[in-house]
């Protein structure tokens, strides 16, 4: 039986706006992002990514009131990403609706943070959110606060040490490709998946169907999160599904 392969539209928020920019830089307002998770919603998208872009920055959260106010209504997995350094961050987060938190610089900062939580709260709802840069042939270093900050860790020894940890999910992001709608970044994807023993969605470089083709060819990888191919309506969700769906069909025969 296949392991269903999930589509998730990543909202990056600030207040109550979406926003989006190439590389994590340039960000510019797109609309409002309640209207987007609706939307996104009533497209089928298997699960939402809320991330609150100055959280980290300013150790908030303001994204709470948002998911509190605007997605009572959606009825789908949401994970909450932005601003968790503590349990209690977490707590809030859990307590408010969200299915999930990603965790990113907290984890960096913190390295105790993630076996904890995965012991309150169960490895299922602890994602780590892991924004890679190439700086050399065949490495990769983990950015951390919105991809302002290099921490000197190399993104496969961070992998291992965050799946013992008890990280349940890897949320892999490439700043390279990050809005840049050219397809992955296939050798990182390739590399991670190699040594990966956790679900892996894959994000950064959307812009055709035809970029899917080498991602569906890994069978480790469990998905993929978009923003600015469908943020800008460039590909519709029901055709993604449609051709993956296809895809999978003809590389499981």
């Amino acid at each position: 039986m296949n392991t269903p392969f999930r589509i998730i539209a990543k909202l990056d928020i600030k207040d109550i706006s979406i926003i989006k920019g190439i590389n994590f830089e340039g960000m510019r307002k797109i609309g409002e992002a309640k209207k987007f998770a609706k939307y996104y919603f009533k497209e089928n998208i298997d699960e939402l990514i809320i991330n609150d872009v100055n959280a980290s920055l300013f150790s908030r959260n303001t994204a709470l009131n948002f998911l509190k106010s605007s997605c009572e209504k959606i009825f789908i997995p949401i994970t909450l990403q932005g601003g968790f350094r503590s349990l209690k961050n977490i707590s809030d987060a859990i307590r408010n609706g969200a299915d999930k938190v990603s965790i990113n610089t907290g984890a960096v900062k913190n390295k105790n943070l993630i076996p904890e939580a995965s012991k309150k709260y169960g490895n299922q709802a602890i994602v780590v959110s892991i924004d890679a840069k190439k700086v050399g042939k065949k490495k990769w270093e983990v950015y951390v606060d919105k991809g302002r900050e290099r921490t000197g860790l190399d993104v496969c020894r961070w992998i291992n040490y965050v799946q013992k940890s008890g990280a349940g999910e890897i949320h892999l992001n490439s700043i390279d490709k990050d809005g840049t709608e050219t397809g992955f970044d296939i050798d990182l994807v390739k590399t991670v998946s190699k040594i990966c023993k956790i679900p892996i969605i894959i994000g950064g470089g959307l812009g055709k169907l035809i970029h899917l083709n080498p991602i569906l060819k890994i069978k480790s990888i469990n998905g993929i999160s978009i923003s600015s191919a469908i943020h800008y309506k460039k590909l519709q969700i029901l055709e993604i599904k449609n051709y993956i769906k296809k895809k999978r069909i003809i590389r499981d025969k």
